[in-house]
């Protein structure tokens, strides 16, 4: 890690210390909360028994490992479960210190939540049963299509201009393997939702070849890692984490590990090839929202 950025981050901490309430908060009580998914594809899932991992969840530890370094203690991580519509309120109260989901960086959430410089650039995408013969937006026509409470794919599908004239209803799960499942079990016609956590999920299934992923990206969104916002001391410690990784070529590592590679609980691979806007996120590290991106 970049050692004279920690040493920094740590002097700015004993300066501005009564400013920066999350390390404030928990240096004093030795316990830090990271918000976890259960079926976030390999960003973010539950191995059962209280225990989670992934992508997003070992970037979070590594900036976990830094912030202990800024309070000068050990802290313990205490995983609290989050969905899509409590991630932010969690967050915004001090529930949740440090939120390490498939959280989409847009301009109403920056109002009340910051992010981390981005780790991921997702492309919304549908997911059907293989069999469907259903190929593109314009085949929803007059279908059912799950998506997840409190996110934003089904608002972008819409939103996109293949879309006008489809006409189709919606059915929502609570969490994405709530929604997967009602694709898996033919109460839904499609699940649109980002293409990561699709393939998780159909990597994942009793039978990944019963389903594909099909059709034109929706839209290109920009997925980062949710703090508190006004916490600039949290904030810097954590670009910084991310940005090291990125310039270390252990992010490349960190994607090569959980997409490219067979993953646990059952050693199935995603399969999910690094982006070209991936890449240029990383070239100049940043948190845009995804207003900024060229809808495609």
């Amino acid at each position: 890690m970049n050692f004279k950025l920690i040493a920094l981050s740590i002097a700015l901490f004993a300066a501005v210390g009564a400013q920066a309430d999350t390390l404030a908060k928990v240096k004093a009580s030795g316990i830090i909360t990271m918000g976890v998914r259960d079926s976030s594809g390999a960003l973010s899932y539950t191995l059962g028994d209280g225990k989670y991992t992934g992508y997003h969840v070992e970037i979070c530890q590594r900036i976990i490992a830094n912030i202990e370094k800024a309070a000068e203690r050990k802290l313990e991580i205490k995983y609290q479960p989050v969905t899509s519509q409590n991630r932010i309120p969690l967050v915004q109260n001090g529930t949740v210190d440090i939120e390490c989901g498939s959280t989409t960086n847009n301009a109403a959430r920056q109002k009340d939540v910051a992010f981390v410089n981005t780790t991921f650039v997702e492309e919304v995408r549908i997911a059907v049963k293989a069999n469907s013969g259903i190929t593109n937006i314009e085949q929803l026509n007059g279908k059912t299509i799950a998506t997840t409470t409190g996110t934003t794919s089904v608002q972008t599908l819409r939103k996109n201009k293949r879309a006008n004239g489809v006409d189709f209803k919606e059915v929502f799960g609570k969490d994405h393997s709530d929604s997967f499942l009602l694709l898996e079990t033919d109460r839904a016609d499609a699940f649109v939702m980002d293409g990561s956590i699709l393939a998780g999920n159909i990597a994942n299934a009793k039978k990944p070849a019963d389903f594909k992923i099909v059709g034109d990206v929706l839209s290109t969104e920009p997925i980062a890692i949710m703090i508190r916002k006004d916490d600039p001391l949290l904030k810097r410690i954590a670009d910084d984490t991310v940005n090291t990784l990125i310039k270390s070529g252990e992010m490349n590592k960190l994607w090569t590990k959980w997409f490219l590679q067979p993953i646990p609980p059952r050693n199935t691979m995603v399969g999910l090839a690094l982006s070209a806007s991936t890449k240029a996120a990383w070239q100049a590290p940043n948190d845009k929202p995804m207003e900024a991106y060229v809808q495609k």
